[in-house]
């Protein structure tokens, strides 16, 4: 069995949301994804690197972004898609809401209700609209079925252990879910690099004890101190959604004491989550590749089940 905690779900219902949340300035218009991802956009639009920068240059970010997205979501998955595409990777659980492209509140809330217990829909939290936010989240959790927060430091460019988050993290202690907070690099080139430190879930850790916080994404360049910190609190897990397994492996990655943490003291706060579409890989692929970071069966089962049911509850 595999719980997903970050799956892409490219239906038309995400497509929608993407769109317009490019045409409104947020997501990967920024020009760090662009030096990220940007040979890869080119060969997707047929663009030598050179066509693709005179774009930027003509049309601007946002409607090369627009252009990108368009690309990639040109053949989206129906719901039965999506599902057999879980079933052929052996996944028996994915959390949706919880990737770099998502659908509007109502749109993941109906896909979950269609596949119950199948997948798990997390809420996005918005903390510059404040404690009527708060209570949307509640209602989702209470009505809606959904399952856990999103916070995404970068894209609210408030750090995450800034006081406005705090009313949602007392909220997911009341509810008993799961708070998963972006802690890596982001591509924002528009604000501080450091929005997402793990040095912040220690704070958040230590006031509020209860609180059941994955860090996402594998917290580099923070590598030693994301580790810490996961150290000092048994109720923080990380997952390495994003991050390519053989290239975690490689030499030189700057994983290895994460790696190595995870195959020890960390075994039980590793979890497993692909974010196959960012990487533009196939989600077995994915699965297949993380089998090489662990040392044994049993460890493997805790990264790719164990540890994320609990964290879920699922019994």
């Amino acid at each position: 069995m595999i719980i997903d905690f970050e799956c892409d779900s490219p239906t038309e219902e995400v497509k929608k949301e993407t769109i317009a949340l490019l045409k409104s300035g947020g997501g990967f218009v920024h020009r760090g994804y662009f030096s990220q991802f940007g040979h890869r956009w080119a060969e997707m639009l047929k663009m030598t690197m050179e066509e693709l920068d005179e774009a930027i240059r003509v049309k601007g970010t946002i409607e090369v972004a627009v252009m990108v997205a368009e690309k990639y979501l040109e053949t989206t998955m129906t719901h039965q898609e999506f599902i057999k595409m879980l079933d052929d990777a052996e996944v028996t659980h994915a959390c949706i809401g919880t990737t770099g492209m998502w659908a509007s509140v109502e749109d993941t809330a109906a896909i979950a209700r269609e596949y119950p217990g199948r997948l798990i829909p997390f809420f996005r939290s918005s903390p510059h609209d404040g404690m009527a936010n708060v209570k949307r989240f509640e209602q989702t959790v209470k009505e809606l079925g959904f399952k856990g927060l999103v916070v995404s430091a970068f894209r609210e460019n408030l750090p995450s252990n800034h006081k406005k988050y705090y009313p949602f993290y007392a909220k997911c202690v009341e509810l008993e879910v799961p708070a998963r907070i972006t802690t890596s690099l982001h591509l924002y080139t528009d604000r501080p690099l450091d929005l997402c430190r793990p040095a912040y879930l220690d704070e958040i850790a230590c006031d509020f004890p209860e609180l059941i916080i994955v860090a996402g994404l594998g917290g580099w360049p923070w590598i030693a101190e994301l580790v810490a910190v996961a150290r000092r609190h048994r109720n923080i897990c990380i997952d390495l959604s994003c991050q390519r397994p053989r290239n975690v492996k490689s030499q030189g990655s700057g994983y290895d004491e994460l790696i190595e943490s995870g195959n020890r003291g960390l075994q039980d706060q590793i979890i497993f989550a692909s974010g196959w579409g960012t990487q533009g890989l196939p989600l077995k692929t994915i699965i297949e590749e993380t089998k090489d970071l662990t040392k044994n069966e049993t460890i493997y089962c805790k990264w790719m089940y164990d540890n994320a049911a609990r964290v879920l509850k699922l019994g």
